[in-house]
């Protein structure tokens, strides 16, 4: 029963990119919708049932929490960005190399020393992202910097997965999650003040969507993997992600006729495959 809950909650995750397509608003403010929303509902149950909790905070796990937030809100700002330059099947499978910069940043800032399977791993990832580069080219120039801002999404949320499992030996899952999107919202709301976006003013149709990231996407799918991993291994979590770019394209085909090339097909099966590698032996 709990592994059939992960998986919805990749489908509820897998939302996000065909939301971002009925959208009309800056990446910025879809963002603030977002993590927003989702903050005002779940605050009600945390002061609730986690008041004690929050009391006990320390400083540093405080910080963590908001610094964590904080790159969850530039990964959210970068990921939708991409939706508006490349396909889904390109911005959703190089959004998921997450997994490969967290080995990439171990090994610059703490000198770890991946396995030879882990390396061929890392590789893979990188030939697949070229491919599916190379495909995107022949689209056009958009296409490709649309790729590039899914991978700097990418960096960003293996960021927010660095400080946040260290985060989450000492702070309970509402907890957590309830400081991030806090924390992601007063990033990107900053953000966007500071460069002069408009938060409201789009329409109902982003309030809307802002709305349903929030239920189906935030809550019911990323807090049901922080939720999993108490009792779930997390080579299965992983895996089971990697069904978000399969659920993804299979809508963005079904809704928009967003029919992936050969090369996109090819390319993100090498990368899903790597992450796949890569998880396992290094689990």
């Amino acid at each position: 029963m709990k592994r059939l809950i992960v998986l919805l909650g990749v489908l509820g995750a897998s939302l996000s990119s065909i939301l971002v397509r009925f959208s009309t608003a800056p990446s910025l403010v879809l963002v603030l919708y977002r993590v927003s929303i989702a903050t005002v509902l779940l605050m009600p149950w945390v002061l609730v049932k986690n008041r004690e909790e929050l009391k006990r905070l320390t400083l540093r796990e405080g910080a963590l929490c908001l610094s964590s937030g904080a790159f969850l809100g530039l990964h959210f700002a970068a990921y939708f960005e991409s939706l508006r330059y490349t396909s889904i099947a390109s911005s959703v499978v190089l959004v998921d190399t997450e997994v490969l910069f967290v080995a990439l940043i171990g090994i610059v800032l703490f000198g770890k020393r991946p396995s030879k399977t882990a390396w061929i791993a890392i590789f893979m990832a990188l030939a697949g992202s070229v491919v599916i580069a190379m495909a995107d080219t022949a689209a056009g120039p958009d296409a490709l910097r649309g790729d590039v801002i899914a991978l700097v999404g990418a960096f960003f949320v293996a960021v927010y997965t660095m400080i946040g499992s260290v985060c989450r030996k000492t702070v309970s899952t509402n907890v957590y999650t309830f400081l991030v999107y806090l924390a992601a919202s007063i990033t990107v709301l900053i953000i966007a003040l500071a460069g002069g976006t408009p938060i409201v003013g789009y329409g109902n149709v982003n309030y809307f969507t802002g709305l349903g990231m929030a239920v189906f996407c935030t809550l019911m799918g990323h807090s049901v993997f922080s939720w999993s991993l108490k009792y779930l291994p997390a080579a299965f979590v992983s895996t089971a992600k990697l069904m978000e770019p399969v659920f993804a394209s299979l809508m963005g085909w079904i809704l928009f006729e967003e029919i992936p090339g050969m090369l996109t097909v090819i390319g993100g099966t090498v990368i899903i495959a790597a992450i796949i590698c890569y998880s396992r032996v290094e689990e």
